[in-house]
């Protein structure tokens, strides 16, 4: 029986206590449709994942294939990252044209033509060729696959969402890991090639899995289709509660009056993503020069950490640290695999559950002290005339311990982060610049790689790393509001003040006490 007191909580009374309404709501259950639909979108990160995986273990045998130098050998490993960023500048005024589902079939049919092309390379030009046009096709699928999710995602859950094209991209790096260890007992004129054209499979499975998603209903909005923008939100939201409300917040972003009818077809709109570029840099309001900076400043970080020196060149580390044999450096690169797609999965779960800035700050935090430690091995390994078991040890848990850091904060986070901290109208073209600070970051890193090898030694090279890493984690927590709950339409709101972030923060939250107050008196009064 209900005795009008309030409930003691840690405390058995033997019967079942009444609910408070100060009581926070229990979660609700994740959105299968809209995890279904994450999921296929989020599959044609794989495509980056293999490409980086494959090409770990593929190149080993393509130098005994085809003639080249060290420089050449580089640029053949990190320049699909450059070539990437014309994809995804293009995909984001695409993706606004014909749409975020069919802009992701797009990519899968254009990788699929780079992989084909690099598996009948005859020579070093054939082979940048296809380099060339999967580079395009990746850049399409890196831009898309987060923007399509966090629109289709429900607050609740969109950290968890969000974060499958990092998972993907793991898993890709994985099956391009397993890809190169299948193969490599084959004729070496043989087994490469079949490692870097077994990627036009996965390509093929994506563009015709990405048919059964709806459109996002953000896009819909955008292009004034209110009807089936509806319907969508109606299967991706937790509540019909939530379904109206993210409906009417979208409405009011693109500029549709609120008492237009949510059922009809269709309403004529002005925006279809002009003058965006006008608003990101040329006349930017403190809000969304901010939203920029940590948007972009994400991605520079992420991959000037080194993440991609690990992985793409974990052979050549494992073989200075005193791995010698080519059968045990694949073993030892196909456990880097296994580690970063485990950590990549415990990050899913924890990223709406702990939030983005201790998940980010803890993950920097990890990566630094490792980077120092393999830096500090390499050089002591370099330095010495005989074999020092418990260095090697050292270098290649720290490999590990690197690779784990950043796939349980840095590496999905900067996926999550951009994809939702820009406005609507904002968000295709912002988040296409944050992907090309990424894989321009990543290409230069991972073409000069062996060139710092010579000029400053390995370990020192990692040093130089954990410098920058250093720097990114003051740059993360002096500028990068929690977004964890927030909906996509309010998050602006959060920034524009800079380094003042965190005073901001809080006048939102005694401004959303002071309204729940009035809205719970005025309920009371009913």
């Amino acid at each position: 029986m209900d005795n009008g007191k309030p409930r003691k909580h840690g405390v058995s009374s033997g019967h079942v206590e009444p609910i408070s309404a100060f009581d926070p709501p229990a979660k609700p259950k994740r959105n299968k449709y809209a995890l279904a639909c994450s999921f296929l979108a989020s599959m044609t990160s794989i495509l980056l994942g293999y490409d980086i995986g494959v090409m770990t273990g593929a190149i080993i045998y393509i130098r005994k294939n085809i003639r080249m130098t060290v420089v050449q050998e580089e640029v053949i490993m990190g320049i699909l990252n450059l070539y990437s960023l014309l994809g995804a500048a293009a995909a984001g005024r695409t993706s606004d044209w014909i749409g975020r589902r069919y802009t992701i079939v797009l990519a899968g049919v254009i990788f699929f033509a780079g992989a084909l092309l690099m598996g009948l390379a005859t020579d070093y030009a054939f082979l940048m060729t296809g380099r060339f046009v999967a580079g395009i096709g990746v850049g399409y699928a890196l831009m898309i696959a987060p923007v399509y999710t966090a629109e289709v995602a429900p607050a609740s859950s969109r950290g968890f969402l969000t974060s499958f094209p990092e998972v993907f991209i793991n898993f890709g790096i994985l099956l391009g890991y397993v890809s190169n260890y299948a193969f490599s007992k084959l004729p070496t004129d043989i087994g490469w090639r079949f490692m870097l054209g077994l990627g036009a499979i996965p390509s093929v499975l994506v563009a015709v899995a990405v048919l059964a998603m709806p459109e996002s209903p953000r896009w819909l909005v955008m292009q004034g289709q209110l009807g089936q923008a509806k319907r969508v939100l109606d299967k991706t939201s937790d509540s019909p509660e939530e379904s109206r409300s993210r409906l009417a917040d979208i409405k009011e972003v693109a500029g549709i009056p609120e008492n237009c009818d949510d059922d009809i077809v269709s309403v004529p709109v002005r925006h279809r993503g002009e003058g965006v570029w006008r608003e990101l840099f040329l006349r930017p309001t403190p809000a969304v020069r901010h939203i920029l900076l940590c948007g972009l400043g994400i991605h520079f970080f992420q991959q000037a950490s080194g993440i991609d020196s690990v992985v793409l060149y974990s052979p050549e580390i494992f073989e200075k640290a005193g791995i010698k044999n080519d059968t045990d450096k694949l073993h030892a690169t196909m456990a880097v695999g296994f580690t970063k797609t485990i950590f990549i999965l415990v990050a899913t779960f924890l990223l709406d559950r702990i939030g983005r800035r201790p998940l980010l700050l803890s993950s920097m935090a990890g990566m630094i002290l490792s980077l120092v430690g393999l830096g500090t091995g390499l050089t002591i390994i370099s330095n010495t005339d005989h074999k020092l078991i418990w260095a090697i040890s050292l270098c290649i848990t720290c490999v590990l311990t690197f690779v784990g850091f950043f796939s349980i904060g840095m590496g999905p986070i900067a996926w999550v982060y951009s994809s939702e901290i820009f406005p609507l109208r904002l968000r295709a073209q912002g988040c296409s610049m944050g992907v090309a600070a990424n894989r321009v970051t990543s290409g230069i890193i991972s073409m000069t790689f062996l060139s710092l090898n010579k000029g400053i030694s390995i370990g020192g090279t990692f040093f130089l790393y954990a410098g920058i890493a250093c720097v990114s984690w003051v740059f993360f927590y002096a500028l990068f509001p929690e977004t964890r709950g927030k909906t996509l339409e309010e998050m602006e709101s959060s920034f524009g003040t800079f380094f003042r972030w965190r005073s901001t923060m809080k006048k939102l939250k005694e401004n959303k006490g002071d309204n729940n107050r009035q809205v719970q008196m005025r309920n009371g009064n009913m």
